[in-house]
């Protein structure tokens, strides 16, 4: 069975909201080989309507190593509202999106992935279906924006594993409990 792989970029004052304007000079070298590593392990990327609307124009027309495994990858985007997607490889699901999860962790052998923790990440592991959720610390305090939790279901994990890279960047991934 698949795995579902939960990966947030978070500031040390709980800010996850547009990390293009606070992390991207920590997300150096080794962020990227690591973060090229869990994409070419997965098979499949998740993502809510404001995340799609975020990376396809970002992402779609970019080069590299990482982002072409991104464009490469199959998309699934869980909205409502939405009504078309044009960024490539991407599926629109309108339903339940736990029942959705549940199905795509039955039909595959490599992991799928989410990028941020959002509404769709909270929702997923609030049901039991994040398997890793990596909570990726930056050393900065941005002061303002988005916080990574909002009120919700209790929801008990274990850290799995720390990790330091040489800029001061520190992972903790967790599992459920």
């Amino acid at each position: 069975m698949r795995k579902l792989i939960v990966s947030s970029l978070v500031s040390l004052d709980g800010v996850h909201g547009d990390p293009q304007s606070w992390a991207g000079d920590l997300f150096d070298e080794q962020a990227a080989e690591e973060s090229l590593a869990v994409l070419l392990d997965s098979d499949a990327m998740l993502m809510g309507k404001n995340t799609y609307e975020y990376f396809a124009p970002t992402f779609s027309s970019s080069s590299g190593p990482y982002l072409e495994r991104i464009n490469q990858m199959r998309k699934y985007v869980f909205s409502s509202t939405l009504t078309a997607a044009d960024w490539n490889n991407t599926t629109i699901i309108p339903g339940d999106p736990a029942a959705a999860v549940r199905e795509l962790k039955q039909q595959g052998d490599r992991h799928l992935v989410i990028y941020g923790y959002g509404q769709l990440a909270q929702t997923l592991l609030e049901h039991g279906l994040v398997d890793t959720l990596s909570i990726v610390i930056n050393p900065v305090i941005v002061g303002s924006g988005t916080t990574l939790f909002r009120p919700g279901e209790r929801t008990n994990l274990r850290l799995v594993s720390v990790a330091e890279r040489r800029n001061g960047v520190v992972t903790l991934s967790y599992a459920n409990a």
